[in-house]
């Protein structure tokens, strides 16, 4: 590198999307592993992803690879590769393209996840303020409410900052990237542990945390000993798994208002019936006198799309909820070159774009028997009541399609927060699992590109009613936007506590 100004070089290889200078950590690997792939996700991309040019342009997206092979040419750890891999996808402004932490080989994971790196509590964030919102573990003077205000004197608005550009999210979509960084122990890899281990490694055995306490608001400086995975598993606030039809939970709060609570979709792999778990859950409701319904998916991103069963029990009449929506492929079959490297759950998907109409520049509309745009058929037991769907910015694949149509529809208010995902459309449906034979790593490919038949913002949806819970709502243990949709259903005002059934 020659007379090149080393700021303009490091700012120009953050504008396209690569890390040029990431930590060299242990575990150092031949460089040449991950730059020999490089050719492969170029190809893979290029030819299969629905939505790889719908935030960038094809020449945007080759400067980044080019510019990724050139600082591949230094050596380079595993950890540092994976984070050029995430840099790379997050550019590409999809939230389900990235290196997906459950689909890494074995020997990849516990490479980079599973450090004794973690913090000892559980938290959320509110803008840039890192929030407890539960210490299992006991750590002294952590309480909830508590605020962090430094990690290794580190403020915690630059690292959720120096963050952002690995994650995944649809569009100029932020919150759905601060929203990864929430650890609620909902999830078996959680997005902060792993990106705050990678790009901050502590240098020593305990964490420094600058605290703001609770209920003084006096700062403290503590130090803390970080966890490892299987100990925040453990800690986990959220005992019931998807494995169990308990996951999913119907609850009378007050009388007159029944809450359906969902806290995942991803259910591909579990033996319970989750359609004859909504019906069940219906036929209890149709059973009570409500007269108002709440379905609380906030913690749920998406999974199987379970949203199909609940509007059935909700319509009078046939409804197509992808009317305006186009649904796009970029291929008839996959190359046969390829094929090796793509992993996938239905060897259909090679042949996804057959029998589809060929639109030009390069993409096909979805064969019109697909099972995700037939109409959806009412079912019984109906309810007819008033039903809030409440939302946050986690809502970004099967959820955000939920809560749209639910909204186009005029079937629910929508409470709460704006959603992940974005109104110019998403991409998943169908996914190979791009496995990169060099490097051991894989990133993920959605298939199946929606684009709405007309301009739209950058955007996730916004609520018809606002709520977000403040840090003292949270200190306080109150769920603020719950209490609000239940206020508004009951159509009066503060709930007391005579109010409250123990069912």
């Amino acid at each position: 590198m020659h007379n090149i100004n080393r700021r303009a070089w490091l700012a120009g290889m953050a504008a396209l999307g690569v890390s040029p200078a990431l930590p060299a950590l242990a575990g150092e690997v031949d460089p040449a592993a991950l730059r020999a792939d490089l050719p492969t996700l170029r190809r893979a991309y290029t030819l299969l992803h629905p939505g790889l040019y719908r935030y960038q342009t094809p020449a945007q997206f080759n400067a980044r690879l080019d510019a990724l092979a050139k600082a591949l040419e230094a050596k380079a750890s595993l950890d540092t590769q994976y984070l050029h891999i995430a840099r790379l996808t997050a550019a590409i402004k999809c939230g389900h393209t990235y290196g997906n932490f459950y689909n890494q080989s074995d020997g990849v994971a516990a490479q980079l996840f599973e450090r004794r790196t973690r913090l000892p509590f559980f938290f959320t964030w509110t803008g840039a303020r890192m929030v407890v919102t539960d210490n299992p573990l006991g750590v002294d003077g952590i309480v909830r409410g508590s605020e962090i205000l430094s990690i290794d004197g580190v403020p915690v608005a630059d690292i959720q900052s120096k963050l952002m550009p690995y994650l995944r999210a649809d569009g100029a979509n932020d919150a759905k990237r601060r929203k990864l960084l929430d650890v609620q122990g909902a999830d078996a890899f959680e997005t902060f542990d792993i990106f705050h281990s990678l790009l901050y490694p502590p240098s020593r055995s305990t964490r420094a945390l600058t605290v703001r306490m609770r209920p003084d608001g006096g700062v403290r400086t503590l130090r803390v000993e970080p966890i490892d995975r299987a100990a925040r598993l453990k800690a986990s606030p959220q005992k019931t798994t998807r494995d169990s039809p308990d996951y999913w939970t119907l609850s009378f709060p007050v009388l007159g208002v029944a809450v359906i609570k969902m806290p995942g979709w991803a259910l591909y792999d579990t033996k319970w019936d989750w359609r004859a778990k909504i019906a069940d859950m219906f036929q209890k409701i149709a059973e009570t006198s409500v007269t108002g319904l709440i379905i609380d998916i906030r913690e749920n991103e998406g999974g199987l799309d379970c949203g199909r069963e609940i509007l059935a029990h909700l319509i009078d009449q046939p409804v197509s909820p992808a009317a305006d929506i186009d649904r796009l492929v970029r291929f008839r079959s996959t190359p046969e070159d390829l094929r090796p490297c793509l992993d996938t759950w239905d060897r259909s998907f090679h042949h996804l774009g057959e029998g589809g109409t060929y639109l030009g520049n390069g993409y096909f509309a979805l064969a019109e028997d697909s099972d995700a745009i037939q109409p959806i058929q009412p079912k019984g037991p109906r309810f007819k009541g008033k039903v809030i769907v409440l939302s946050s910015a986690q809502n970004s694949s099967a959820t955000f399609q939920f809560i749209q149509v639910m909204r186009d529809l005029k079937l629910a208010s929508i409470y709460g927060e704006p959603t992940g995902g974005n109104r110019r459309g998403i991409n998943g449906g169908c996914f190979f699992f791009l496995r990169l034979k060099n490097s051991g790593l894989e990133v993920d490919l959605p298939l199946i590109g929606q684009y709405p038949k007309t301009p739209q913002p950058d955007t996730g949806l916004l609520p018809d009613v606002f709520v977000s819970s403040t840090i003292e709502d949270i200190a306080g243990g109150r769920d603020a936007v719950l209490a609000r949709a239940i206020k508004d259903l009951r159509g009066e005002g503060a709930l007391t506590r005579d109010d409250r059934l123990q069912l």
